[in-house]
């Protein structure tokens, strides 16, 4: 998609299917970090493509859904918790990522990745800044990766309604460390983030 900020993004010459790849939840005190990998079908355009961000919630889950039908592939991956703690944040990211492109049912010839680091894949790939509001296979990653992340935020809302997780989806809101203090921290809480660990700290 066009954007007046940043110049327009040229695709690599000589490949045909290119797989764009965003995350959603590297902020957040909770839950997984996904990530999403699409590859668009260009004889099948959805109109609308942008990052999550900017959407509603109604315009996301439309895109969504028309993303699961026009598109030749996507998948998605991710890192629990337990391997965020494991690992550091950006290396569950960057291995989140390998995965969502490692479950593509057609294989990418070439990779599109949001931001500025490219996690090590058996295929091409390069970083893009801003790539969810240039290249539209990254602005379908990034709504489908906010989507299955938002749904899984409210299921653990369900299980866990004191915390508030349908409204912050996890982040380190004012009334989500109020929450913690209050009610303790659960197994879905990422362990090696200062505001959980200070918490676990104190409580010890």
């Amino acid at each position: 998609m066009a954007n007046t900020e940043f110049p327009p993004f040229e695709y690599p010459k000589g490949y045909q299917r290119f797989a764009g790849v965003d995350e959603v939840g590297r902020g957040p005190l909770v839950g997984d970090v996904v990530t999403a990998a699409v590859i668009l079908d260009p004889n099948r355009p959805i109109v609308g493509l942008t990052d999550s961000k900017k959407l509603s919630e109604k315009k996301r889950l439309a895109l969504f859904s028309e993303i699961q039908d026009k598109a030749i592939a996507w998948a998605v991956g991710r890192c629990s918790p337990a391997e965020i703690d494991h690992l550091n944040i950006l290396q569950a990211t960057m291995v989140a990522m390998q995965r969502a492109v490692d479950a593509l049912s057609v294989a990418a010839d070439f990779v599109l990745v949001d931001g500025n680091r490219v996690p090590s894949l058996e295929v091409p790939a390069i970083a893009v800044v801003k790539g969810d509001l240039r290249v539209a296979e990254i602005s379908a990653a990034s709504i489908v990766a906010k989507v299955t992340r938002d749904q899984e935020m409210l299921l653990l809302d369900q299980q866990h309604p004191h915390y508030g997780f349908a409204q912050h989806k996890g982040y380190p809101t004012k009334a989500h460390l109020e929450a913690i203090e209050h009610y303790g921290v659960i197994d879905a809480h990422r362990r090696s983030f200062k505001p959980v660990r200070r918490i676990l700290d104190l409580n010890r």
